[in-house]
């Protein structure tokens, strides 16, 4: 199995962690909307939505190991993919024409990206002053996006996506120069880059976590499409990372970036009807930690038709 092929396997399972940490955070979310930070920190099922991300980290880590920014970073768009069917199974529900159609764009857009940015495996790293560089335009960035203001779920979806995005990118340089035994795991690099990591990860989180409260469809497409983004353009500017096929390739390239792009927003914005509602169960196996954060209540209705809300407004992605 080359290198590629390695990172998009890795890259498809992480998706499907993410996934399910997505819909554990948006239950939580909309059942501790004006709950403190704290209060939330408080509670067990939060922190088992922290162990689903942090496996599918793990295992997204382990893809850059093998494959660049340019390809797997992208490839985060198949978060939304894998929560299509879900969604549609924890509903009772067959999967809707529009979503088949968002899933059907996104992974041909995706497809054309594997096609140009599929390579050998990385060997460039960030310096310490490049990846301070890095994170301190980052931080002034996420500052801005974070500000109080008008439809803070969405400018908060772009400050996770962005951290989340730096956060790859420094984990890669983490990873490569962790692994090729040219120098100590305790070097100054590994060390502040790894810091860095820990920092731009939480925060993005926590970034997150806050933009999920209005509801899960436009947030997590913004976090999808910012997230790569960020990396990407990290990986062309700092890493030397090159598209294959010249000019040819770079319109490929932006051709499929925008055909994934509508499909994430196609899906993103999918509310089929809801099925007929499920009975009420008595009670919840709170001994077993995904169950119990599955089981929770996202709001006042009795059933949970997709992992999309139904948009009140149609000139709105969400309610903010």
């Amino acid at each position: 199995m080359n290198a590629t092929v390695t990172a998009v396997v890795l890259s498809l399972f992480s998706a499907v962690a993410y996934a399910a940490a997505a819909v554990a955070q948006e239950r939580l979310a909309a059942r501790s909307a004006g709950s403190s930070t704290l209060r939330l920190l408080a509670g067990g099922a939060w922190w088992w939505s922290v162990v689903l991300n942090a496996s599918a980290a793990l295992l997204h880590v382990a893809a850059l190991k093998y494959g660049t920014l340019t390809l797997v970073q992208p490839l985060g768009a198949l978060t939304l993919v894998a929560a299509v069917p879900l969604g549609a199974r924890m509903a009772g529900r067959r999967v809707s024409t529009v979503e088949w159609r968002g899933t059907a764009l996104t992974l041909i857009g995706l497809a054309a990206l594997l096609v140009t940015a599929s390579g050998p495996a990385p060997d460039d790293v960030l310096s310490v002053p490049e990846a301070l560089a890095v994170a301190g335009t980052t931080a002034v960035l996420i500052g801005g996006l974070s500000r109080p203001g008008a439809r803070p779920g969405l400018r908060h979806a772009t400050a996770s996506g962005f951290a989340s995005g730096v956060a790859s990118a420094l984990t890669q340089t983490v990873t490569v120069a962790a692994t090729d035994r040219s120098d100590s795991l305790l070097s100054a690099q590994v060390i502040v880059v790894a810091l860095l990591v820990a920092a731009f990860a939480a925060g993005g989180l926590l970034l997150s976590q806050t933009a999920y409260q209005g509801g899960l469809g436009a947030p997590l497409a913004v976090v999808t499409l910012a997230n790569p983004v960020a990396a990407v353009v990290i990986g062309l500017s700092l890493l030397g990372e090159r598209l294959q096929g010249g000019a040819a390739g770079l319109l490929l390239a932006l051709a499929g970036a925008g055909i994934a792009a509508w499909g994430v927003v196609t899906l993103s914005r999918s509310a089929p009807e809801p099925a007929a509602p499920a009975p009420a169960h008595d009670a919840v196996d709170d001994e077993h930690p995904v169950a119990a954060v599955l089981a929770l209540e996202s709001g006042p209705a009795a059933y949970e038709p997709s992992l999309v809300p139904k948009q009140p407004d149609p000139g709105h992605l969400t309610t903010l």
